[in-house]
């Protein structure tokens, strides 16, 4: 699904996607109004959204759809190069922030991963996200370090306890410890924080 007031651009970027093999555009709205209700009929695996909107903006529609939809994700692709909005973009789960100024091959790529679990940032996004958000992990045990890496590679909880040899409610408790430690509140936003480290070389401490 496609949130952007501008009807050309929706035009581009539906044009992009259903040439792509295995996607669909399967609603476009030029509102957050409109967007949140379209959503809600349609329940789309990913959605694209535009942070300036005319009644409000991106954040606001992020914000319903993290309520209303948990299970959709969220891909920011604005004009608007800003790092208070990129932050909240980011905070409110949004899985990747591209500006209009990519390649339309870039944009069916990322739909392709962030459908596939993964949380994609670009270079400049993620120097940007670091210089805002200090290390929070020293705090966290071997099992919890690698628990976050597993998130940051898509996995899913029972993923992560397959491979670790655990049951899946462990994995949610530990998912549980490693958010209040962090001083997070939802996965998306550990998932954002292993990729805002990948490119600096961070790697978890192997378990034992």
């Amino acid at each position: 699904m496609i949130v952007d007031d501008h009807e050309v651009v929706r035009r581009g970027i539906a044009e992009l996607v259903d040439q792509a093999d295995g996607m669909t555009v399967v609603a476009e709205a030029g509102s957050v109004a409109d967007g949140v209700r379209r959503a809600g009929l349609v329940n789309p695996q990913i959605v694209l959204v535009d942070l300036q909107l005319p009644d409000g903006t991106g954040i606001d529609v992020l914000r319903a759809l993290r309520e209303q939809l948990p299970s959709t994700r969220a891909i920011v692709l604005t004009s608007f190069d800003d790092d208070d909005a990129l932050a909240a973009a980011l905070d409110e789960g949004a899985a990747a922030y591209l500006l209009k100024s990519v390649r339309g091959a870039e944009i069916t790529d990322v739909i392709r991963a962030v459908a596939a679990g993964r949380v994609l940032l670009d270079q400049r996004t993620l120097r940007r996200y670091r210089a805002r958000h200090d290390d929070p992990t020293d705090g966290l045990t071997p099992s919890e370090l690698r628990v976050i890496e597993l998130i940051g590679e898509g996995m899913s909880n029972r993923e992560i306890a397959e491979r670790l040899g655990i049951v899946e409610k462990t994995v949610k408790n530990h998912i549980t410890s490693v958010l209040a430690k962090m001083g997070l509140q939802r996965r998306t936003q550990v998932a954002a924080w292993v990729a805002s480290r990948a490119h600096a070389g961070w790697r978890a401490e192997p378990s034992g």
